[in-house]
């Protein structure tokens, strides 16, 4: 389908006037990578915006999708059919806005923006979503690759978007994800550009967290994917690779929206791409090994 001549991913990229540019943490907040998780999320509830990457180093980040109880199961069995793009974290009670992954936290609040959607269509992306919140919502907490980037540090491996201070490129790609009762859709990938002296550590350290995507999908040629242009992502940002990087991609937990878009129920809430729940769990608790 195309809107307005556009792939109905991208479209959403162009915000109304009245919505606020987001201003990327790591670079407003020069100590955000050692805000602890509460103190992340009462910023964000106080209306900080933008990327998370690199925020509250060391803790858990997760994807958002709520959906109607109604959907619930299929949004369930098309996770489990899909567990590289849709590792699920927490899946909440019906009409709850809390999760067993951050004490005291809300869900409606606490992340820095979020995304409403209408039959497959974005209507708003607000900062809080008390007003759109409904009693037969259950929320979908999933895993997120930022969660394994200090695994990647650790073992030397330059993140590009953190060093540039700019959100992760995700493209839409040309493989279908498993269809799940009404639900379909493509997957979404998000890409590091790594050297090829790193690309071993890379695919080793993320390979020991797959309940956060895990080893990457594809290494290489973006075509193989259907990704025309790297520099033109579908969501996030470009990034300035360096001369010999390789690009990597892995399962991007955006797959979710690509389904609702393609899907078309009758509502949803989504996290931002790229603007994660902050969790109190380690990102060690999810290693294999």
């Amino acid at each position: 389908m195309v809107v307005n001549g556009e792939h109905p991913l991208t479209v959403a990229k162009d915000r109304p006037a009245t919505v606020a540019e987001d201003r990327p943490v790591t670079l407003v907040e020069e100590h955000a990578h050692a805000w602890s998780p509460e103190a992340a999320r009462a910023r964000f509830r106080e209306g900080l915006t933008g990327p998370t990457a690199g925020v509250a180093a060391g803790h858990t980040q997760v994807n958002l999708i709520s959906v109607p109880a109604d959907w619930a199961y299929d949004m369930l069995l098309f996770c489990q059919r899909n567990p590289k793009p849709c590792p699920v974290l927490d899946v909440t009670d019906a009409g709850s806005w809390t999760t067993v992954l951050a004490e005291g936290a809300d869900l409606r609040t606490d992340l820095p923006r979020y995304r409403v959607w209408r039959d497959g269509e974005l209507v708003e992306e607000p900062t809080d979503v008390r007003a759109h919140w409904r009693g037969d919502l259950v929320s979908f907490l999933v895993g997120c690759s930022f969660t394994f980037e200090w695994a990647l540090i650790a073992a030397g491996v330059p993140i590009r978007h953190v060093e540039q201070g700019r959100n992760v490129p995700m493209y839409v790609t040309n493989r279908q994800c498993r269809p799940a009762g009404r639900l379909r859709g493509p997957m979404v990938v998000s890409m590091r550009p790594v050297p090829p002296a790193h690309v071993a550590a890379a695919l080793r350290e993320s390979s020991l967290l797959p309940a956060v995507h895990g080893s990457p999908v594809h290494c290489g040629d973006p075509s193989v994917l259907g990704i025309a242009d790297l520099g033109r992502p579908d969501f996030g940002d470009p990034v300035d690779a360096g001369p010999d990087d390789i690009p990597m991609f892995w399962a991007c937990g955006v797959t979710p929206q690509a389904a609702v878009m393609a899907s078309r129920p009758p509502f949803a809430i989504t996290h931002a791409p790229g603007q994660m729940f902050l969790t109190d769990a380690r990102d060690e608790q999810y290693r294999v090994a």
